[in-house]
């Protein structure tokens, strides 16, 4: 009988895919990181999935997110993301959440087991409230650093934050994380510099001082990899964590 899964099977095997099946993943955070990281999921085989974001999709994102498309336009990005999932593997269980992450409002993001979190948000408060909750909970998370305004994807790594080098996001992560004594977080980074951009004419929203620029690739590629270390590591019953 056809499997949309083969190939991924033929190459972790079918262990690995039943632990995927059963395995169930949040991604907060829909933009140019995780919308991409969300599909990939989807696409190999990872059977639950709780999506949060609280934005709609816009016209600048058409440059380079996964739910941004003209019919998408104006729709929230969860539903949008939801509504590509699920013509991709019906059988994945979404749970689209038009919402953002806080630490009012925790709680609500965890009335579901996670057997794993991907963290792709901006905002620095919440991102770190996210990890330290997960870590708190012994739930295994990896987090997006800055992509923002980088053009060179092949730099872009899987490191623990106590690695990280040339990411301004990093830095500041990595001291607040120590002041509430977390020392060693997974994360993705790049350590290219910043590339020094034009002015936009498109307002920040709420909580940031500005936008950077961003092409797809860059912050594609991150998604990618954040998926990479997910999927390997629940195929691998979870010995690919540390």
């Amino acid at each position: 009988m056809e499997d949309q899964f083969i190939r991924t099977e033929m190459l972790l095997g079918s262990a690995a895919m039943d632990r995927l099946k059963h395995s169930h993943v949040a991604v907060f955070g829909l933009g140019g990181v995780g919308g991409w990281c969300a599909e990939a999921l989807c696409r190999s085989g990872v059977g639950e999935l709780t999506l949060v974001d609280q934005d709609t999709v816009s016209l600048s994102n058409l440059n380079r997110q996964q739910a941004a498309l003209r019919s998408t336009l104006g729709m929230e990005k969860a539903q949008a993301t939801a509504l590509r999932l699920r013509d991709i593997n019906p059988d994945c269980l979404l749970h689209p959440l038009c919402a953002r992450y806080e630490a009012d409002s925790r709680e609500m993001f965890f009335q579901h087991r996670y057997d794993y979190i991907v963290d792709a948000i901006d905002l620095v408060s919440c991102k770190l409230d996210l990890i330290e909750t997960a870590h708190r909970r012994g739930v295994p998370i990896i987090s997006a650093l800055g992509t923002g305004n980088k053009v060179d994807a092949q730099q872009l790594r899987i490191a623990d934050l106590s690695k990280t080098e040339g990411c301004p996001l990093a830095r500041v992560v990595r001291k607040e994380l120590r002041a509430r004594g977390i020392l060693h977080h997974r994360v993705v980074f790049s350590p290219e510099l910043p590339a020094s951009a034009q002015a936009g004419d498109e307002a920040p929203p709420p909580g940031r001082r500005s936008i950077p620029a961003s092409a797809m690739w860059v912050p594609a590629a991150a998604g990618l990899l954040l998926a990479q270390a997910v999927i390997l590591a629940l195929a691998d019953g979870g010995a690919a964590l540390s």
